[in-house]
């Protein structure tokens, strides 16, 4: 168990040594992030440098590989739908920024990277054994297949997930601190089925890499909130959100915790819904809003709540919510 421990101190110590350079580099490349005209409040922070997301991936990527022992399929294919979701950022953020195309990339592009990298994992989730299609109840650590119906379920829950990352990437820390949170919990989900199923169902090593991934990646946003918290020094942009978002649903899907994601990431649900209801209330009454903006944490805004306090509620509701998950989880199964 000390290698998960040094992949969070790895992680940690990789990250914020290596963001002051990231942060040189992309001003010096005039990596900026332009503000849209409808989010006049963050006027202020156009011009902050973005792309951040590099200097987190690298960490995460390399913690993970140092401390990778055997039977670490799993955990492989966790880095390849991280960095790839993060490469697919990577040209958004390109294109947005070396081309002056605010949009990057278009949203049927990146539906057909993203769907792509899904299905090819969704379908590896099918036909691998330990996986084999199946999910945990939860609160019961009960394991039940979905047969074939696994894929195109496996396939949204990625498709959700890396765009509810994304849009939660709107003030400075959220996204950071929400996914961090999350992902602590998700580590110690799987700390319990490896405790009390990891001998019987044979996964104790590929759980344990699992862990040392989930590790990597919460001491590599502890290090990115060095530089990301209000007032941000640099923003994580589509490279650092489409990468989080392949690493929450990656672990999600070949752990079998998929049907717990929803539950802990309580606040990507809010946020998805809330744009949602937004665009389905303003085309049906031809103009009409619930919300002051979209996503949600921006209504919070506008309503004069400072954005480190949104965080902080953020952040602590995923914690309440995974803490009652976890004691749920043991109480049951014990």
């Amino acid at each position: 168990m000390w290698r998960i421990l040094f992949a969070f101190i790895v992680a940690f110590v990789l990250c914020a040594g290596l963001m002051p350079l990231v942060v040189r580099l992309c001003k010096k490349l005039k990596a900026r992030q332009t503000i849209l005209h409808y989010v006049d409040n963050h006027a202020g922070k156009s011009g902050t440098p973005t792309m951040g997301g590099i200097g987190f991936l690298l960490a995460i990527v390399a913690a993970s590989l140092i401390f990778m022992r055997e039977n670490s399929v799993l955990m492989v294919v966790a880095l390849l739908v991280t960095v790839g979701y993060g490469v697919v950022g990577f040209l958004d953020d390109f294109i947005k920024i070396f081309f002056k195309q605010n949009k990057g990339l278009s949203p049927w592009q990146k539906i057909l990277f993203q769907g792509l990298i899904a299905f090819v994992v969704s379908f590896f989730a099918y036909y691998h054994q330990t996986i084999a299609g199946a999910v945990y109840i939860p609160f019961t650590l009960h394991r039940v297949s979905f047969g074939w119906l696994s894929v195109p379920f496996f396939a949204v829950i990625f498709l959700a997930f890396t765009n509810a990352v994304n849009l939660t990437d709107g003030l400075d820390g959220l996204a950071s601190s929400v996914t961090l949170v999350y992902m602590l919990f998700q580590a110690a989900l799987l700390f319990i089925a490896l405790y009390f199923f990891g001998d019987e169902r044979g996964f104790r090593p590929e759980y344990i890499n699992l862990i040392v991934f989930c590790a990597a990646v919460v001491g590599a946003l502890v290090g990115f909130l060095c530089y990301n918290g209000f007032p941000a020094k640099i923003f994580m942009g589509d490279t650092g959100a489409l990468a989080l978002g392949g690493a929450v649903g990656s672990v999600a899907v070949v752990s079998g915790m998929a049907l717990y994601s929803p539950i802990i990431g309580i606040m990507y649900v809010i946020t998805c819904l809330s744009v949602m209801i937004q665009v389905a209330h303003f085309k049906r009454t031809k103009g009409k809003r619930i919300f002051l903006m979209a996503p949600i944490h921006h209504h919070f805004e506008r309503k004069g709540i400072h954005e480190n306090r949104i965080v902080a509620w953020y952040t602590a509701i995923t914690a309440v919510i995974g803490s009652l998950c976890l004691m749920i989880t043991i109480m049951v199964v014990s």
